[in-house]
């Protein structure tokens, strides 16, 4: 998988004023990062001189002995594949600019000047230095002595087979700023932005820095390089944290501690950045007059941590596109072939629930975001229609539970009592005595209207009327009870003058596992939004905000049996309950056992609609996404989801199957409030024929299926 390139940040030790020493530790991270097969190395603002040398940056002994120094760099870094961004005090035309020198193969490509210099409170860059241009003119190269470089601030870097890195540069101020340079850089195309800096270390700065670079690499689409110089510069009137940092597309990748002299790097997926480009018709373009400076980009190929050097190579031999290794490789062996076939092992975290947050402390909030969005647009709809009733069917399951929290958390907003929600439980064929426990439980503990409804009889009347046999088992079978529940809800909707909320999630949507005009259908679905896998972590935030409110004995007794059966509402497998119990009275029919793992689907869901991946790469990313080896990085409890990459593409294939031909059922649903980046209305995100092929997703499986 060639999208990933690796870049770093590196904060080396200073010896402020003596550019030889400065020059040799960088040559130490420089061959470090070759090591490491990084392929954009950044150093900090200055670093060949060190950025507290002041006044004496106006020495001509120190401008000569930088000259020298970067030479040494040049000579040594001859062979090195690796594009460097050098902080240097150039003169030029008897005038001092702060740049950053990009340098490859031991050759400079291009100098970029500082723009904003800050002359403010402990910062005094206008003693020194002249403001930089963004017209870029050509000089003579003071390394080579044989040619001309450009130097300016419009300058782009663009990777020579891969149109989808293209690096610009900005000097420390320059983000700070209202206007900074990179919102032109990235409009004119640039996707990659390296800034060297020399930021010092304030209270809550670190908080500041990192905003600034979330903030643009996510309104600009971008991958962005920072780093800062460290705690070895001058401390006489200031203190250098060393922080460093690779974001994506608003992410933080990779972060230094503080006070760290060394190397941070991150992989940048360049697909992301293309593909939400793409995605965005806000993100507009402005007339290119960068100058264009090509490079040939060191690229590795990364494999997955889920996936073995053979089986990826066997992947790749099918589909033709390079010839494979020869011979079983493992453990050392097979990442030390890698690295000499340019092939690397992903080493980046990549969330293998991107639907919940990466921090499980962040839950509550997330949660308690979630329900307030669903119960406010219910809040609005009852109002439109000046229904102060609603009604549901209540299974003891987690969607339907989740409609009743959100029924509940709307009826507290508007004041209603809470009598006037309508659980109906409708008992049949496939019924456990779990689930129906669980449902009565819960209506119990709110104080909600509690009704049960069994629907065999009427069942068993409607086979006879269509002459249908019972014993088969079949989709009838299973469809007649869900038509069945609808139909009882939607009359008794109209009977009560009540509203029919829909239970039934995202995950399920995506999939098409719904009784079509069964349970597919409701007046007001409130979790057509929200995924499967997201479900437990809104029960337990509604359960914390009735906790933090009770006031009572009474009060806090009810919360703890709600949580109770919240617990076992969570761990009964989930399942429509069309099929009868076995003998033992437990589920039968199991979802994840049909349709396979819901982690793994909206894992799927969410790559294959935020971002546009290929099959190829959605397999990939889930390779790696739910090895053992990325899980360990994971903050929960990872145990139940480890998978291989049989398991998982067979379940990939079922997603793609079931995602194309069930669109019919998505093209007609009812109204519902959208939640997250990842929606499937008819009428906002999902604009999909419902009979548009899925032939070349499956066909990408083919090649993938035929290696493992």
């Amino acid at each position: 998988m060639k999208d990933f390139v690796r870049v770093a940040a590196v904060s080396p030790n200073v010896k402020v004023a003596d550019p030889f020493y400065n020059v040799e530790e960088m040559l130490k991270w420089a061959k470090e990062a070759e090591k490491e097969a990084v392929s954009l190395l950044v150093y900090p603002e200055l670093s060949v001189s060190g950025y507290t040398a002041n006044d004496l940056l106006l020495q001509e002994s120190l401008q000569e002995a930088c000259k020298k120094a970067l030479k040494i760099f040049s000579v040594k870094t001859k062979k090195s594949p690796v594009l460097f961004v050098i902080g240097y005090p150039l003169v030029h035309k008897g005038k001092l600019f702060n740049t950053a020198v990009v340098m490859q193969g031991g050759m400079i490509l291009g100098i970029v000047p500082k723009r904003h210099l800050p002359n403010h409170s402990e910062f005094y860059e206008e003693r020194y230095f002249q403001e930089g241009r963004e017209e870029v003119e050509w000089i003579q190269d003071f390394l080579e002595k044989d040619g001309d470089i450009p130097f300016g601030m419009h300058l782009h870097f663009i990777a020579d087979h891969d149109e989808r890195f293209r690096l610009a540069v900005e000097i420390c101020e320059d983000l700070w700023v209202p206007n900074p340079p990179s919102v032109t850089h990235c409009l004119m195309g640039a996707t990659v932005i390296a800034n060297t800096t020399a930021s010092d270390a304030l209270i809550k700065k670190n908080d500041s820095r990192r905003a600034l670079v979330q903030h643009s690499s996510g309104c600009l689409h971008n991958a962005y390089v920072y780093t800062s110089a460290g705690p070895s510069e001058s401390t006489q009137d200031m203190v250098f944290s060393a922080h460093s940092m690779v974001a994506e597309n608003g992410k933080i990748l990779a972060e230094s501690p503080r006070f760290y002299e060394g190397m941070t790097f991150g992989e940048i997926d360049l697909s992301v950045l293309w593909r939400e480009r793409i995605k965005q018709n806000t993100f507009e373009t402005v007339e290119e007059n960068a100058v264009q400076v090509p490079f040939t980009l060191f690229k590795a190929d990364y494999l997955a941590q889920g996936i073995s050097v053979k089986q990826l190579d066997e992947v790749e031999r099918k589909a033709g596109t390079r010839r494979g290794l020869t011979g079983e490789k493992a453990g050392a062996e097979e990442v030390e072939s890698c690295k000499k076939e340019k092939r690397l092992i992903l080493k980046r975290f990549i969330n293998p629930m991107p639907f919940l947050p990466v921090d499980s402390s962040k839950d509550f909030e997330r949660g308690e975001e979630i329900l307030s969005i669903q119960a406010h647009g219910l809040k609005k709809r009852l109002q439109h229609i000046g229904a102060k009733k609603v009604i549901l069917g209540l299974s003891g399951g987690l969607d339907s539970t989740l409609a009743l929290f959100v029924a509940v958390k709307c009826f507290q907003l508007l004041g209603y009592d809470l009598k006037n929600i309508i659980a109906v439980t409708m008992p049949s064929f496939g019924t456990s005595e779990i689930t129906h426990s669980n449902a009565l439980e819960s209506a119990r503990i709110l104080g909600t209207d509690m009704r049960e409804i069994p629907i065999h009889d009427a069942v068993l009347q409607h086979f006879k009327d269509i002459s249908y046999d019972e014993s088969k088992r079949d989709v009838v079978y299973e469809n007649a009870q869900a038509r069945e529940r609808t139909q009882i809800l939607m009359d008794l909707a109209n009977k009560e003058g009540a509203l029919l909320i829909g239970t039934g999630d995202l995950s399920e949507s995506a999939l098409g596992f719904s009784t079509y005009n069964g349970d597919h259908m409701s007046m007001y679905s409130v979790n057509c939004d929200v995924p499967k896998t997201a479900i437990p972590l809104i029960l337990h935030s509604f359960v914390k905000d009735l906790e933090d409110a009770s006031k009572d004995k009474k009060e806090k007794k009810q919360v703890e049996e709600l949580k109770k059966t919240v617990e076992k509402i969570i761990h009964v497998p989930v399942s429509p309950e069309l099929i009868p119990p076995n003998e033992k009275g437990e589920i039968q029919q199991k979802t994840e056992e049909i349709l396979g793992p819901y982690a793994l689907h909206d894992f799927f869901l969410y790559m294959h609609l935020r971002y546009g991946f290929s099959a190829k790469k959605v397999f990939f990313l889930a390779c790696h996404a739910f090895s053992k080896e990325n899980l360990k990085y994971y903050s929960r409890d990872s145990a139940e989801i480890a998978y291989t990459p049989v398991q998982i593409l067979n379940c990939l294939k079922i997603f793609y199957k079931r995602f194309f031909a069930q669109q019919f059922k998505r093209s007609c649903t009812p109204d519902g409030p959208k939640v997250g980046r990842i929606g499937l209305s008819p009428r906002g995100d999902l604009r999909q024929a419902s009979d548009a092929s899925s032939q070349i997703w499956l066909k990408e499986l083919e090649e993938i299926e035929s290696s493992l």
